[in-house]
């Protein structure tokens, strides 16, 4: 993402710096999707999952709808029927097509999908060339929500990916040269950190969403951390324990779903011969040991860390640890799109970032303070701040440069399909 304007530097120079991230950010999707064949565009495999032309018209949608419709003057819509098929939630913006129903759309066909891509991409042009007199400041904004919104849904289109061809008998692989390398995970040791208060959420960051604000104070106990998230052979412990039969681990409501849909373990894993394999974006492989486990529900994560005599951190644990730390982490342009080992390092935290989101404790409710975006916009998070928990850090399919220390991201705690694992916490 492009830094604020240097002082004395021009908005219109701001937009073309923007331009040029636009065009990088576009072409990233383009990319993500250039190893799926025609007959994988259209694939929805369950209501949370939306097929990748979707994806990729939906993102276009958004710049659409929010930039071109308002500020570029004289803009015509390729086909005006798309803002109704490719809205996904702004019901103040007009009458969306339905979530689960995505996968009907057999027209419009790929090949439209990306002519309208391209429609919307020479209009954009334009617009950040020239923006009209007085509303720069409003367009490069938008833009830039636009892009971060478009990197939400690079991360989206990997996990859609990957859950479509899971469910294909072949365990066909979205790219047979992603790499196998594992190490020995580090040994997990307990860090402290003080209590008192603090301050978390946006500090100025280049660009935040408005969930992540206001900045405010919290206070938190003495607590401490896990030095990394939990592994894989971790978490086979669980289960060889008998994790998923025993209640006492479990709250109530994740005990009902674990046992009504017969969950065994994580997501994608599958046991042969004593073995546990695992699906990933590389095809079905043998399980690494050392990595951290991934593609567990809240529920899951929670009746792990009540087995393992811990607990999950909240959000304002978690971020206060990770200020100040690096945001290194194993992210999409790692190429990996696979959670890898934490190796032996410094004294502080491993994997905050990349690798593994990591589900906290905490509901996704608004900071003190909070204020929605005006319009339309502000259905983009604040609805749905109800039901949901939160995760932090970033994963392997993020975009490293879409990750801050107050970045939060939510989920509703059954769903499993995302890069979601955990890190433990306790009391001090």
């Amino acid at each position: 993402m492009p830094k604020p304007a240097l002082e004395g530097e021009s908005r219109q120079g701001e937009a073309q710096r923007l331009l040029m991230c636009y065009r990088e950010v576009r072409a990233q999707s383009e990319r993500l999707c250039q190893p799926l064949t025609v007959e994988d565009f259209g694939v929805q495999s369950m209501a949370d999952v939306s097929p990748p032309k979707w994806h990729l018209a939906h993102v276009s949608w958004f710049f659409e709808a929010f930039l071109l419709r308002p500020f570029l003057p004289g803009y015509r819509a390729l086909d005006e029927r798309y803002d109704h098929l490719f809205n996904s939630y702004y019901q103040t913006h007009g009458t969306p097509f339905p979530r689960a129903r995505r996968g009907l759309l057999s027209r419009p066909t790929v090949a439209e999908v990306y002519r309208y891509r391209e429609h919307v991409d020479r209009a954009m042009a334009a617009l950040l060339e020239g923006p009209p007199s007085g509303q720069q400041a409003e367009v490069i904004r938008r833009t830039e929500l636009g892009l971060q919104h478009e990197q939400q849904h690079q991360e989206l289109l990997l996990m859609d990916i990957k859950h479509i061809l899971a469910q294909n008998p072949l365990l066909p692989a979205y790219r047979g040269d992603l790499g196998r390398d594992s190490a020995p995970a580090a040994p997990m040791r307990w860090l402290r950190y003080p209590g008192g208060i603090g301050h978390i959420g946006d500090a100025d960051a280049d660009f935040a969403f408005d969930c992540e604000r206001p900045r405010h104070r919290v206070f938190v106990e003495a607590y401490e951390l896990a030095s990394r998230p939990v592994s894989n052979a971790e978490y086979a412990e669980f289960i060889a324990a008998g994790g998923y039969a025993r209640s006492d681990c479990w709250l109530a409501d994740g005990w009902t779903l674990s046992q009504q849909a017969g969950w065994q373990a994580p997501l994608y894993w599958k046991q042969e011969g004593g073995a546990w394999l695992e699906m990933t974006l590389g095809g079905l492989r043998e399980l690494d040991p050392h990595a951290p486990v991934c593609h567990l529900s809240y529920y899951e994560a929670e009746a792990y860390a009540a087995w393992a005599g811990a607990r999950l951190p909240s959000e304002a644990e978690w971020e206060l640890a990770a200020q100040g730390e690096p945001l290194v982490g194993n992210f999409v342009e790692q190429d990996r799109l696979q959670p890898m080992a934490a190796v032996a390092g410094g004294e502080g935290p491993a994997q905050l970032f990349g690798d593994v989101w990591e589900w906290t404790g905490s509901a996704y409710r608004p900071y003190p303070g909070f204020r929605a975006l005006a319009g339309s916009l502000g259905e983009y998070n604040g609805k749905f701040m109800c039901g949901q928990m939160v995760l932090r850090g970033g994963c392997c399919a993020t975009p490293q440069a879409h990750v801050r220390s107050s970045y939060r991201n939510f989920f509703y705690p059954a769903m499993r399909w995302q890069f979601s694992g955990l890190r433990l916490a306790r009391e001090a």
